[in-house]
């Protein structure tokens, strides 16, 4: 009996009934054997070892295939887990997902590990990868994998087991002495993995729930090659040194305080920069036709009922009693917007109603996952909603492509992912309402010539949404932007407008952010341009520096004429030498400073300084002002 399988030139292959990947890559040739790692069947990504179907596409996955880095990285978790049971057999192993550029694996261990102990967990598993030890996938059915879970002493796999369905298959893979539970699939032999590096320990509640144990997490990464791991652990120390957290103290711009956890003060200067940027997305509500509104922070508790947050968000807010009524610090301007748009008759001819609110809002946030400004308490965001017939959602949706685009490109954030998210399990509404609304959205992107992928299930619980990925500077993923459909809230607030024929209709309203939370934007712009902000955000967009006591009335009178003009000045009349003072300006990544000595207040001109291009010579003090205010009024990046 011979089995036929199709590869992707579409040319066919016999070959024994039974025949693995394995067979397939050897038949091919040695040198595809030597890098094969796994195959796709019909699209499925399975176990170079695994059984062919007849008849089935198979595409054999080597270091080329994008797939491949994951399945590196899932079975780098297995080696590292392999390598602690080694070097310390009480530990008990939990779960070891890949993540971002990465992996981790929990244990749960009588004392969390140390820095020091990376290396000697390190060293282990390059032992165990020259061993060049098999890796065999094992199928069990449920109360086989309790029982052998319980034999190895790994209480957390028995967990975990139970609560797989009964009758459903278990998976596990043995490399060596070694077992885990695993779906898979995996390399085939150890000496595939060539290049890891284990990075840093955290500590981790049990399935993230601080009720559960306490567990000891590695985080590390794996690459198909030294250089590729090289170049990344490059990057890694570059987002150190431009880590918001390191460069906010620094720059003086904001810090964080026990009285008030996970909640930033900004300091005078990180403040200009946020004022900055109100400022500017206030100028494009302008120009977009945005009408901004203030709306109390403190609501009753029976609104975030009829919104339905009280029901499927209470566990993130925080609520207060006054006069025996109980409120609600409001975490989300919607359900305000929802009773402003209400309080006022409104005609077909009031549609679209875009409302925009930088009202402050606070979340809470469990202390484990905040970080930063990234993931504060508090926080506002360039919200806003707009108020639409539905047959306006797509002239809409077009429009707020248009602005965030205008946005993104001011930031110099060039490259941008998009991703549709759909109806979760925990939602309001019908399945009808929610197919208009991702259809909807999906029309709108697709006539918009955005490309986009699929997350089924994130969706918000009243609507489907839209997020915008951006990519910064080391071409890290931030999610920045959102745009949601909601059929629902116009309906529990009992939202309506009249038609053009007189009768009513109940409005669609489109949640929309563009920069997202100001405070977590702001983190992410400090690591994008490594704080040296553009000329129009610098806190101190120039510095004035006399080289002598004998000009410093010229200086004083220069930083005037900067004052005047709008400008942000740092008149630095210290007794200090030049050089050093530019050294500090430097560091404080000011973007322009005007050196003045004797030639200079004796023309009335001044030597030129840009903190990344050098001395750019001597101007008239109008010639740079001339230059300096078209740079800011451009916002050049």
């Amino acid at each position: 009996m011979s089995i036929a399988v199709r590869l992707p030139d579409d040319s066919l292959r016999q070959l024994p009934e039974g025949a693995t990947g394995t067979d397939l890559a050897a038949g091919i040739g040695p040198r595809l054997l030597e890098a094969a790692l796994a195959i796709k069947q019909d699209g499925q990504l399975t176990d170079l070892k695994a059984p062919l179907r007849d008849g089935a596409k198979i595409e054999i996955l080597t270091a080329k295939n994008e797939d491949s880095l994951e399945l590196i990285r899932h079975s780098t978790a297995h080696l590292l887990a392999h390598a602690v049971k080694r070097l310390y057999p009480n530990a008990r192993v939990g779960i070891g997902p890949t993540i971002e550029d990465g992996f981790y694996y929990d244990f749960w261990v009588e004392k969390p590990f140390t820095p020091e102990d990376l290396p000697v967990i390190e060293a282990e598993m390059k032992k165990i990868v020259a061993e060049g030890i098999e890796v065999v996938r094992e199928d069990l059915d449920r109360d086989a994998a309790i029982a052998r879970f319980n034999e190895m002493g790994e209480p957390l796999k028995v967990e975990v087991v139970s609560g797989i369905p009964q009758g459903d298959r278990i998976s596990g893979y043995r490399q060596g002495d070694f077992y885990d539970l695993c779906r898979g699939p995996h390399i085939p032999n150890t000496n595939k993995l060539k290049a890891f590096k284990l990075l840093s320990i955290a500590g981790a509640y049990w399935k993230g729930d601080e009720k559960n144990q306490m567990l000891s997490r590695i985080y590390g990464t794996a690459f198909h090659s030294q250089r590729d791991l090289d170049e990344h652990l490059q990057r890694l120390e570059e987002a150190k040194q431009r880590d918001h957290r390191k460069l906010g103290k620094e720059l003086d711009l904001f810090s964080f305080h026990p009285q008030a956890p996970a909640s930033p003060f900004f300091h005078p200067k990180g403040t200009v920069v946020y004022n900055a940027l109100v400022d500017y997305i206030r100028e494009l509500y302008n120009k977009y036709d945005y009408k901004e509104v203030i709306t109390p922070q403190i609501l009753d508790v029976s609104l975030w009922k009829t919104s339905g947050h009280y029901d499927n968000y209470a566990e993130n807010m925080y609520f207060t009693t006054a006069e025996e009524r109980e409120y609600a610090v409001k975490p989300m301007n919607c359900p305000g917007h929802c009773v402003l748009f209400g309080s006022t008759k409104h005609s077909y001819r009031d549609l679209p109603l875009r409302i925009a609110d930088f009202g402050r809002l606070h979340r809470y946030e469990r202390s484990g996952v905040t970080h930063g400004l990234t993931r504060v308490r508090t926080f506002c965001q360039d919200d806003a909603h707009l108020f639409c017939a539905p047959d306006q959602i797509k002239a809409e949706m077009a429009s707020f492509l248009d602005l965030l685009k205008e946005v993104y490109d001011t930031f110099a954030f060039t490259e941008m992912r998009v991703a549709l998210s759909t109806r979760p399990e925990k939602r309001l509404g019908s399945d009808e309402i929610w197919d208009a609304a991702e259809g909807a959205l999906a029309e709108a992107l697709t006539e918009a010539g955005v490309p986009f992928k699929l997350n089924p299930g994130e969706g918000a619980f009243y609507g489907p949404k839209i997020e915008f990925q951006v990519l910064d500077a080391l071409k890290r993923p931030w999610q920045l932007g959102t745009l949601q459909v909601d059929y629902m809230l116009p309906e529990r607030f009992d939202l309506n407008y009249t038609k053009p024929d007189g009768t009513e209709g109940r409005p669609v309203m489109l949640h929309r952010a563009i920069l997202g939370s100001l405070e977590r934007f702001f983190g992410i712009l400090v690591e994008h341009c490594a704080g040296a902000f553009p000329a129009w955000l610098a806190p101190v967009q120039v510095a004035v520096l006399p080289i002598t006591d004998r000009v410093a009335p010229f200086a004083e009178e220069v930083g005037a004429k900067l004052r005047a003009a709008g400008f942000r000045v740092d008149l630095d009349l210290r007794n200090e030498k030049v050089n050093a003072k530019i050294r500090e300006h430097q560091l404080r990544k000011v973007p322009y400073m005007l050196v003045l000595g004797d030639r200079e207040a004796e023309a009335g001109s001044v030597s030129v300084r840009h903190r990344t291009q050098g001395d750019l010579g001597v101007q008239t003090l109008e010639a740079f002002l001339a230059s300096f205010q078209a740079e800011v009024a451009e916002r050049r990046r």
